[in-house]
Formats: structure tokens, C-alpha cells, sequence
């Protein structure tokens, strides 16, 4: 009998560390969860392993593979811990990062009341060095090496110890920044440094600077983070590939992640859209949207096609960031989010969190304000107690916290708790708007897919604010994002600014530029372990209206490019253009399309989990999951509410609401008037009822 081998995916969030093994003969999985350690992420990392190995009963030497969704580059960035940077670039350009975009948050009306933020690296730490390309990567003036020599010693000895170099347009010549980056190397041996031409080459200069610097920014941390795992790791399970997720929907192996480190921002939530996106489209439904909420924020996502979408227009905190990532949309609303006043006496909710510690006052050793998970315990939609019993919860110590906030309010218990999570489900709301109603999408198109240890708490309160006509649980909902982890391939993107008008296109260059990108890509595939015919190749590119400031990304077919193709190109440009904004320019020859960027996606294909289907219900109905009941407060008034075991459960049982349904790690309260259908991969699929 072949040995049991299995794949773990670990997600760590700000409140729990969440575990995913999969057994790689029959395709089931064993999930488990562990309190984050915000001190050192890592030792929950290694917990979280040893956790669902004992579950298994297996040791280090059944695991093939471990992916990982880390948090670590974000929180740094969110939290505003950067050591001091030094940036280098082009003399007469020392003012981009104070220059920015010239944008004021929420219009110019707010000019005078906005103050402007400290930018990534202060005026004293600029140096700047003469030499010049031009938009084509033709050297116009030498580089001055005496200058570049000057600038590594000068940061030497103030002590900045992380450089960011970026020089006017290095993404059509890197010759200038890689003399420049050798420079530093011999003067300045110690420093931690990342050049524009290898982290973004595509132009705008304000972009890729800040691009540039925030991957010198957490370079150190995320480097020393992995490695400590890696290290680690190898005392369970010698040797065992280790990959990280990419903001771009892919992973890479540790190795490569420490010299790329700005590409695992948005890790976590990129892993989750990944695995809803899988989940849905088995149960029939590819327009989705995403709703992972945990214990400090919720991240949504859009997916149409199957396909999460990906932006390069991302941000992470007050850092603009041009690598390509899946288009989430975080906010402060998770369980951990606090209650608070504002100075007029409004009630707020976030984005402040109690996270793991202190946690909720319902919490052991619980902090001291009033959150969500709180409001949730006092209303009964939770059970008295979380992780299958692991992580008590004292409703009494909710309620007292409540009370003395719904006193400053003037309202009762009920109204306190039922106007938090009013608030929470309205902050949720206005996210998925922003990736639907404001990217020109309807939002009663899609199906909601619920997930992450709070994410479904409020799915019937989101259908009715929102209008959606159904909600989508998956199973086991809150390691979700783990399970994400392991449905997704070795991915690397590389991109090529190349300026050119449709009409004048350059057909020979264009085809160069491609065939340079993709053998980058194939070379970083080699390094990787894929050998050469499991290597997937996907090109795209940049489009826009001469005149315009942003692009549109279309794909472009695999093969020859010659004028069919290219024309194929700017069709697919127009379609989607109109698809965006509502209309286009195609039968309009005055205005004419322009080629940006060239893009290519290398991509190494891992074995997908299978998703199992269960076995048909026996007829008893879904009475044999009741557990018991409690009062829960819904809408205006306390209701006997039965209580349902999740696992007991099968396909084909139908949930009438009021109820509410537990399992390890996640709760969903199905709301009066809403019935929840279990389907033939375990998903819950919540509908209001007929009228």
C-alpha cells in the first residue's frame, strides 16, 4: 500500500493561522486553525504544521508540498514600519516622490484641509546622478559614475542601509541602473537594495519609484521571514518545496520570493478569491463575488469568467504599487473590528481592530471594547465558544461591554449590538460596490461566495442591502484561503513598456520585445523545476486612446503576430473598452489606439485538489443535523432559533430559516425568510424564499 502523502496550504491572518492538508490520492481534506502569533508569525506557521500532521497522524515525511499566504510585507506597509531608505535617480528628478500625482484625496474641494502625507524617502536622503536615456532606451548622455560613487558613499555614511534606484526610463535600457547598482555593491557592500529595471519595468516614474522603494522597504523583514520558515521547516520535513503566494494569483518558491518580496503583498487575500473562484465555478456559477472576512479586516474581489480580475493601479496602505495583483478591496470590517464614538457621538465601526490580543471582549483575557464578534455572542448568531470549543466565549462580558456603550447612545442592548453589525454589513456592502457598481458592473449579476471565519456572518443582511439573489458557502469556510493556497500555479509576470501607435506599429519589435519577455520567463520556469513542455506561456498587452491616462489590458493570442493578430488586438481593445466605460472608438478613425505595455505571464501548472462530492442524503432530512436551539435576536424581536451541526448535513437538505449553522471555525445564521440548500460539493446556497 502506497504511504499517505499529502499538500498543506498555510494562511496566516491577523487573528488565526489557518491550516489546509490535502491527501493526494483521494483528493479529501483535513482542516485545523491556530491563534496567529503576531510576534513572530512564523512559530504559528510551524504550529499550524505540526497540528494538522498530528490530526493525520502522520509525520514530516508525508508532506509533498507546503504554500504558503503571508501577511508580513502588508502589516510592515499598513503599520508605517520602514527603516529609512536612500533613493537614487536621475538628476533634475529628485522631486518626483514630492511631485507625486498631484492628487488630493476625495477631490481638491478637501485641499485645504488635507494634509499631505510623509512621503517614503525624506528630501535629505535623495541623490541623484547625471546621465540620460530617452523613451527608447538610447543613451543621450552618459552615466556619470563619479556621481553614482559619490551618492552610495554619502548614504554610507549617514547609515541608510536600504537604496532604491530608479533612473529616468530604465525600463527600455537597465544598462545605466545596473552599473549604478554594481557601484553600490563595492562602496556601500552592506546595503539592501532594488533597482527599478528588475522589480517594474514600465514607465511612469512616480510608480515605478515607489514600486521600487517599497520592495527595498520590506525586503529585509520578508527575506528574514522566510528564511526563518524555511530553516524551520526543514526540521519537520527536510528539504520539502516551500512556495509563497504572489499578489498576482500565483506562487513561487521561498528562494525566489526573497529577491521579489514586493509581490507577495496581498498574499492572503489573493489565495482566497483563488480558492472561492474554484469553488463556485464547480457549483455552476462563474460572475462571483468574494467576501473573505476574518478576525481585523474582510477582503472582497470580483470574478467573472472563472477568472479573479487583476489591477495594476493596487495600493497597499498610502504606497501605490504597479505589480499586477488580484483586485481586492479591503476594509476594517472583520469580528475583531471595534465599536466606537466618534467626537460628534456617532457610532463607528473600525478599521481599528482587537485582533488576536487582546480579541473581543468576549475573549479570555479579551480586551476592554466592544467589537463586532461581540455583537454577534450578545445576539445568539454565534455559539458561546469558537474552534469546536477550543476558544470559550463569555456572553456576559459581551454584554456588559455593550451596555456601557449603548448607554452613551441612549439604546437598549439589542439596538446597540444590531446597529454594529448594521454598520459592518454597509462597510462591506460599499467594498463590493467598488468592485462592481464602480468598474461599471451590476452587482445583481453575481453570486456572493462567503468565506473566512466571519465572512458569512452577515450573507443575508448583504443580499438584502445589495440585492444579490443568492449567497454561496463553501465548506469548511473559514480555512478557505488556505485551501486557496493549494489550487494555484508557479506564476511570474513580466512586463515591457513599448510605445507605439496602432497604425504604426512595429510588428518586428513588438515580436522581439515578446520573445525576450517569454524567454525570461521560461528561464525563471527552468529555475523553478518545470521542465520545458509543462511550461504555459500567456501574453497580453496595454491599450489605450492616444490622449487617455490609463490603459486597458487585452490578451493576445498565442503564435505568430503579424498584422491579423495585431488587428485582432485592437478589436478585443475597443470590445473592452466599451465593456468598462460605455462606449468606444472603433468605427471612429480620428481616434486612434496606442500600444503601452507588452505582457507575459509565465505560468508552471501544479495537480489541483479535487473537490469531492458527497454522498446523496438518506432521506431522514436535515433534522438529523438539529443540535439543540437558543435565542437569537433577528431584524426586531428574540426567536427560538434551532441549531444545526454543518457536517451532519448532506446534499439535497434544505434549511428554512430561522436557523443557524456551525461547524469548526465558521457559523452562518440563516435569516428569517432565507432557506439555505446543501449541494453536491457540501456548499450552502442561501436564497430568500419564494413569495
Amino acid at each position: 500500500m502506497e504511504p499517505r502523502r499529502v499538500r498543506i496550504g498555510i494562511d496566516t491572518g491577523g487573528t488565526f493561522t489557518d491550516v489546509v492538508a490535502v491527501d493526494e490520492a483521494t483528493g479529501r481534506t483535513t482542516t485545523t486553525k491556530t491563534p496567529s502569533t503576531p510576534a513572530d508569525p512564523a512559530e504559528g506557521f510551524l504550529t499550524g504544521v505540526r497540528k494538522v500532521l498530528d490530526l493525520l497522524g502522520l509525520d514530516g515525511g508525508a508532506i509533498t508540498a507546503v504554500s504558503h499566504g503571508t501577511t508580513v510585507a502588508t502589516n510592515q506597509l499598513l503599520e508605517g514600519r520602514l527603516d529609512r531608505i536612500g533613493f537614487i535617480t536621475t538628476e533634475g528628478y529628485e522631486s518626483v516622490l514630492e511631485i507625486a500625482r498631484q492628487s488630493v484625496p476625495d477631490g481638491y474641494g478637501n485641499s485645504y484641509f488635507w494634509v499631505k502625507p510623509p512621503r517614503i524617502v525624506p528630501a535629505d536622503l535623495v541623490r541623484t546622478v547625471r546621465g540620460r536615456l530617452d523613451s527608447r532606451g538610447h543613451e543621450v548622455r552618459p552615466l556619470d559614475e563619479g556621481d553614482a560613487r559619490a551618492a552610495a558613499r554619502s548614504l554610507r555614511d549617514a547609515g541608510v542601509a536600504t537604496i532604491g534606484v530608479c533612473l529616468l526610463h530604465s525600463y527600455a535600457n537597465d544598462a545605466h541602473e545596473r552599473r549604478v547598482l554594481e557601484v553600490l555593491r563595492e562602496e556601500h557592500p552592506d546595503a539592501v537594495v532594488s533597482i527599478s529595471s528588475e522589480v517594474l519595468r514600465e514607465y511612469r516614474e512616480y510608480e515605478r519609484s515607489v514600486t521600487t522603494l517599497v520592495d527595498a522597504a520590506v525586503k529585509p523583514r520578508v527575506g528574514a521571514y522566510v528564511t526563518a520558515i524555511r530553516e524551520r521547516l526543514d526540521g519537520i520535513a527536510p528539504g520539502v518545496p516551500f512556495y509563497v503566494m504572489k499578489s498576482n494569483g500565483g506562487v513561487l518558491s521561498a528562494e525566489e520570493v526573497v529577491h521579489q518580496p514586493i509581490t507577495t503583498m496581498l498574499s492572503g487575500p489573493a489565495a482566497g478569491a483563488l480558492g472561492a473562484a474554484l469553488v463556485a465555478g464547480a457549483a455552476g456559477f462563474d460572475r462571483v463575488l468574494t467576501c473573505d472576512g476574518g478576525g481585523t479586516s474582510t477582503d472582497v474581489a470580483v470574478v467573472v469568467g472563472g477568472e479573479p480580475t487583476l489591477t495594476t493601479e493596487g495600493s497597499v496602505g498610502a504606497y501605490p504599487s504597479k505589480i499586477p495583483m488580484i483586485d481586492v478591496v479591503t476594509v476594517g470590517a472583520g469580528g475583531g473590528s471595534i465599536a466606537w464614538l466618534s467626537p460628534e457621538g456617532t457610532l463607528k465601526v473600525g478599521p481599528r481592530s482587537a485582533g488576536a490580543d487582546p480579541g473581543p471582549i468576549c475573549y479570555p483575557d479579551g480586551g476592554s471594547e466592544p467589537t463586532v464578534t461581540d455583537a454577534h455572542v450578545v445576539l445568539g448568531r454565534i455559539p458561546p465558544h469558537l474552534l469546536g470549543g477550543e476558544i470559550p466565549l463569555s456572553a456576559e462580558a459581551a454584554r456588559e461591554g455593550l451596555r456601557r456603550l449603548g448607554s452613551t447612545l441612549g439604546l437598549d442592548l439589542e439596538r446597540t449590538a444590531t446597529g454594529i453589525l448594521e454598520i459592518s454589513a454597509w462597510n462591506q456592502a460599499n467594498a463590493l460596490r467598488q468592485v462592481t457598481v464602480a468598474r461599471g458592473l451590476d452587482v445583481r449579476d453575481f453570486t456572493l461566495t462567503t468565506f473566512g471565519g466571519s465572512g458569512s456572518l452577515l450573507a443575508c443582511r448583504l443580499m438584502d442591502v445589495l440585492g444579490l439573489p443568492r449567497t454561496l458557502v463553501p465548506p469548511d469556510p473559514g480555512n478557505l484561503s488556505a485551501f486557496g493556497l493549494l489550487t494555484v500555479d508557479v506564476r511570474n509576470d513580466h512586463v515591457q513598456t513599448t510605445i507605439s501607435r496602432h497604425a504604426d506599429l512595429d510588428l518586428d519589435r513588438v515580436r522581439t520585445v515578446f520573445g525576450e519577455l517569454e524567454a525570461r520567463a521560461r528561464e525563471a520556469l527552468d529555475g523553478e523545476g518545470f521542465p520545458r513542455d509543462r511550461q504555459r506561456i500567456q501574453r497580453s498587452a496595454d491599450l489605450r486612446y492616444v490622449g487617455q491616462a490609463f490603459e486597458v489590458r487585452v490578451p493576445v493570442a498565442d503564435g505568430e503576430l503579424g498584422a491579423a493578430a495585431a488587428e485582432a488586438v485592437a478589436q478585443a481593445f475597443h470590445a473592452a473598452h466599451r465593456q468598462l466605460y460605455g462606449y468606444d472608438f472603433a468605427e471612429d478613425p480620428r481616434q486612434a489606439v496606442e500600444w503601452v505595455n507588452l505582457r507575459v505571464s509565465g505560468i508552471g501548472p501544479i495537480r489541483r485538489p479535487d473537490l469531492v462530492e458527497l454522498a446523496p442524503a438518506d432521506g431522514s432530512g436535515p433534522d438529523r443535523a438539529v443540535t439543540g436551539s437558543r435565542p437569537v435576536f433577528f431584524d426586531d424581536d428574540w426567536v427560538e432559533t434551532p441549531t444545526y451541526d454543518r457536517p451532519e448535513l448532506a446534499p439535497g437538505d434544505v434549511v428554512p430559516g430561522p436557523a443557524v449553522i456551525e461547524e469548526f471555525g465558521s457559523t452562518v445564521p440563516v435569516h428569517p425568510g432565507f432557506r439555505a440548500t446543501v449541494d453536491t460539493h457540501g456548499n450552502l446556497l442561501i436564497e430568500r424564499n419564494a413569495r
